[in-house]
Order: structure tokens, then sequence, then C-alpha cells
């Protein structure tokens, strides 16, 4: 039974190796010619975690956070990354990824199948501190990637102020702090020409 343990724990590890493979949106702050994938934006917004963690309003367990983090995005293996702006993929994302959270997390035995299930479960319904706060700082990196960026994908997107308000709201609901940082954060954004308002065109920054 050990030995069948271990081996299907392994067989875990080894699949999500796949989500090096799977490219968000938001291309690197540091190299404009490539987007990230996956797993170094899970590996950088848990890092994140760790270092704004005194920001959050609630008192929270910063290891739940960080296993929360860690996991969100694995179901992108099976249903692939869907941009936060994407209404049409938005339509048929929580059947996609609840087919790929069943796979992919039963490849484990099954008490860790159901500590990463509910783990990403919570992630998604947000609703404890924990994860209020995981959410937020998942929005947070694209902000600062496109900030970092010039804008380089809400431009090639064509997305404009309004909407990026409007799906970052989420963030006020974990830190008051974060969130003032992030008005003033997309307001230069808007003066440097890196993101458009509505009924505006981008100019050059």
């Amino acid at each position: 039974m050990a030995e069948e343990r271990l081996t299907r724990q392994i067989e875990f590890v080894m699949e999500i190796d796949k989500l090096k493979t799977v490219y968000r949106r938001s291309y690197l702050a540091s190299d404009i010619s490539r987007r990230e994938n996956s797993a170094e934006h899970s590996w950088q917004v848990a890092t994140t975690a760790m270092i704004l963690a005194e920001h959050c309003q609630a008192e929270i367990d910063l290891l739940h956070v960080l296993k929360m983090l860690i996991i969100h995005d694995i179901v992108e293996i099976d249903a692939g990354d869907t941009g936060i702006y994407d209404s049409i993929g938005a339509l048929d994302k929580e059947d996609r990824e609840k087919g790929a959270a069943e796979r992919i997390f039963s490849l484990l035995p099954s008490n860790q199948t159901e500590e990463i299930r509910e783990l990403w479960a919570e992630f998604e319904e947000r609703i404890t501190p924990e994860a209020k706060f995981a959410r937020a700082l998942d929005r947070l990196m694209p902000l600062l990637h496109n900030y970092y960026t010039q804008g380089k994908r809400w431009l090639e997107d064509g997305i404009v102020y309004e909407q990026v308000l409007a799906v970052n709201q989420i963030i006020r609901d974990s830190s008051p702090e974060l969130w003032q940082f992030v008005l003033a954060m997309i307001d230069e954004c808007v003066l440097k020409g890196y993101l458009p308002k509505a009924g505006r065109k981008a100019v050059d920054a």
C-alpha cells in the first residue's frame, strides 16, 4: 500500500509538470518577447503573498494562502487559461475547470485528493479571508505585469480603463491599502497612455 501511495504521488507530481506549457495572457515584465506560463505565475503570486501578507486587513493563515496559490491553476493543464476579459471563454470555464479538477486531483491518494480539491474550491468560492486575499493577489499580478510592460497586453486586446477597474474590485475586499495602490497605478497607466478610457483612442506613452 505504501508503494502504491508513493507511485500515485509521483504520478501527480509529474503530471503538474504540464502546467509549465500553459501560457497566460500576461507578458513577462522582464522580457516582453514572451508570455508567462501558469507555473511561473503560481510561483510568483505565492511569493507575493508571503511578501505582502502584512497588507491583508484580516488575520490569515499564510500557509493556507500559499497552498491555495500553489495549486489554484493546476486545472489549467486540461482547461487552459481563460483571460479575465474573455467573456466567451467564461461561458464554459466552470465546467472545463471542474472536469480538470476531477481528473488531475484524482491521481493522488484519496485523502490528498480531497485536500487539494477543497483548497481549489475554497479559492474559487472566495468566502474565507484566506481565499479573498489569494484571489486579490491573483488579480494584482496581471495589473503589475501590464504596468511594467507599458500596457502591452491591454493595448493589444483593446482593454479599457472601465474594464480594468471593474474586474479588480475584489482587491478592495481583502486589502483597502492594496486597493489604493492599485487605483493610483491604474490612473498612472491612463495618464501614460498604457490604458485608454472607453471611447478614447490609446495615445503614445
